[in-house]
């Protein structure tokens, strides 16, 4: 048990979500250190922190999460019609086509559909950092399972995969576009590629200290190297990815490959999804209603061939009513990460929610205590 105190503050209304972060904080270990952030219409109603040396300026390895932030630079160009989801990829990467690719669309590649959620060999550390590397090798890859007819999780791979599509019709880098229209314009919290100047504020990311079942569950999941879901986790090649810590390594924080690289705070995450849907900071939502919806809409729900499970997805985005708060409306978009971390938008009632937390929990994804917070603001913000 923690006696780690909360800080922060709450908008009027606001003060039983405080209470929900404060019982699960005391039910911590020692070492829990964690932030809460929500967004309202665009107004910030929720800004909490709790752990010895972290604040609510502290910056996290947020992993997959970091696809809210690449695939909404995706959206912005195809609501500026400057990529059009029912073309080929091949239109904009003819080098796509090898190993039978050809006919997959850029909306059946973002819905996770392309079968090439890794390579035989898998990837060094290098080459994960490197969006444009990783993009490379897979153009020239047999994909897993016939395009299109299936879908599973590119949990290391989407951001490249979408990354090259945006740099051969743009001539820009996800990252490049990123800075230059959604993070600096919105002043968020939240990169991909971490200046140097930054760094200090960095937390490196703890491991999971599973209990002795979750590790024989863990050991039974991480013992076969050549698993189509060992192969999407890059676990079957000469450098076996350790996901929990891969933020620790300055090469992914100072590159940010769009899959996995992303930093940021809560308030980071909250303030991308609140850009998103709504005003924010005086400035005009990012994306129209119908951009937010297409987005939004399911494309590829069941069984998850790499997750071994059901998922929802829509173009990039998680379902994140679906896969995991059905309490939210229809059509609520965004990203968990494997640390723990969530973000999402829920666009019917204007909430914008970011959570981070440093220490890795089991099993991955989504943090179990998201429930009970995200319920809490939801809540909150339906009887404003």
């Amino acid at each position: 048990m923690t006696q780690s105190t909360v800080h922060g503050t709450v908008a009027d209304g606001f003060e039983p979500v405080r209470a929900e972060f404060a019982a699960f904080v005391a039910g911590e270990r020692p070492d829990y250190e964690g932030q809460l952030c929500a967004y309202v219409h665009g107004r910030r109603v929720v800004d909490l922190w709790a752990g010895e040396g972290g604040d609510g300026d502290s910056l996290y390895g947020v992993l997959a999460a970091t696809k809210g932030a690449a695939h909404l630079v995706v959206a912005l160009l195809v609501q500026d019609g400057t990529l059009e989801l029912d073309r080929k990829v091949t239109y904009y990467w003819p080098e796509f086509a090898a190993e039978g690719k050809g006919a997959l669309t850029l909306r059946e590649l973002l819905a996770h559909r392309a079968g090439l959620v890794g390579t035989d060999s898998g990837f060094t550390l290098e080459e994960l950092a490197d969006d444009r590397a990783v993009a490379e090798r897979l153009a020239d890859q047999r994909p897993f399972w016939r395009p299109g007819a299936a879908f599973g999780y590119h949990a290391l791979v989407i951001g490249a995969l979408a990354g090259e599509v945006v740099r051969r019709a743009t001539g820009r880098t996800v990252q490049d576009l990123y800075e230059e229209r959604i993070r600096a314009p919105y002043g968020l919290d939240f990169h991909l590629g971490l200046p140097a100047a930054r760094e200090p504020r960095f937390r490196p990311a703890q491991p999971m200290l599973p209990t002795p079942e979750q590790r024989q569950l863990l050991d039974a999941l991480l013992s076969p190297p050549h698993t189509l879901q060992a192969i999407a986790f890059n676990r079957h090649g000469a450098e076996p990815t350790d996901l929990a810590t891969l933020p620790n390594h300055r090469v992914i924080r100072a590159k940010g490959p769009a899959s996995l690289g992303g930093v940021a705070s809560a308030r980071g995450l909250a303030g991308l999804y609140a850009a998103m849907i709504g005003e924010l900071a005086g400035r005009a939502p990012l994306l129209k209603p119908d951009t937010v919806a297409e987005f939004g809409q399911l494309h590829s729900v069941g069984h998850d061939l790499v997750a071994r499970g059901h998922k929802a997805y829509g173009l990039g985005f998680q379902a994140t009513a679906d896969t995991w708060h059905p309490f939210l409306g229809a059509g609520a978009v965004g990203h968990s990460g494997a640390g723990g971390c969530q973000a999402f938008a829920d666009p019917r009632s204007g909430l914008a929610y970011g959570y981070t937390r440093r220490r890795c929990v089991f099993p991955g994804g989504a943090a179990p205590e998201n429930d009970r917070l995200a319920r809490a603001v939801h809540t909150a913000a339906l009887a404003r």
